[in-house]
C-alpha cells in the first residue's frame, strides 16, 4: 500500500512584520493569534482557525530548517467560509480592504467555489471563498 497524507497540518508564511500580519488575520478573517513556545524554547506566533494554523516567521529571521526563498508576499491562499460573499464584500468594505477581483466562480478542491480576492499587508493574494 503507498504512504499517503490526508490533511494539512500548518504553513508558515514569511512576513515583514509579524504584528501588523497577525491583526490583519485576527482582525479581517477573525483568526486567533497564539504565541506559543516551540521545541527549541523559542516563542513563536501562529495564526489559528478550524483545525488549522499559519505559523510566521520573520523576514530574515527565519526557523531553520526552512524554505529555500523564503519571501513575504509570496504566497496565494485560498480560505472557505460560511458566510456570502456579500456579507464578505460589507465585512470588507467597512474595514477598508479593497477587493481586488469578486466575487467569482472559482473551482476548489471539493468543487465550485464562489470567491473574493484581497491582498494581506505583506501583499499575498488571499481568496475567500464560498462553496457554491
Amino acid at each position: 500500500m503507498p504512504q499517503t497524507v490526508h490533511a494539512l497540518d500548518h504553513l508558515v508564511l514569511t512576513v515583514a512584520d509579524i504584528d501588523a500580519t497577525a491583526q490583519f488575520y485576527q482582525t479581517i478573517l477573525s483568526m486567533t493569534v497564539e504565541r506559543f513556545t516551540a521545541a527549541d524554547g523559542t516563542i513563536r506566533t501562529a495564526l489559528k482557525f478550524g483545525d488549522q494554523k499559519i505559523n510566521l516567521h520573520q523576514a530574515g529571521q527565519e526557523f531553520e530548517p526552512k524554505a529555500l526563498r523564503p519571501t513575504p508576499g509570496s504566497a496565494d491562499l485560498c480560505f472557505l467560509t460560511s458566510s456570502s460573499p456579500s456579507a464578505w464584500k460589507a465585512h470588507l468594505d467597512q474595514n477598508n480592504i479593497v477587493i481586488e477581483d469578486g466575487p467569482v466562480p472559482r473551482t476548489g478542491a471539493t468543487g465550485p467555489l464562489t470567491s473574493l480576492y484581497i491582498r494581506d499587508p505583506d501583499a499575498n493574494l488571499i481568496e475567500i471563498s464560498s462553496p457554491a
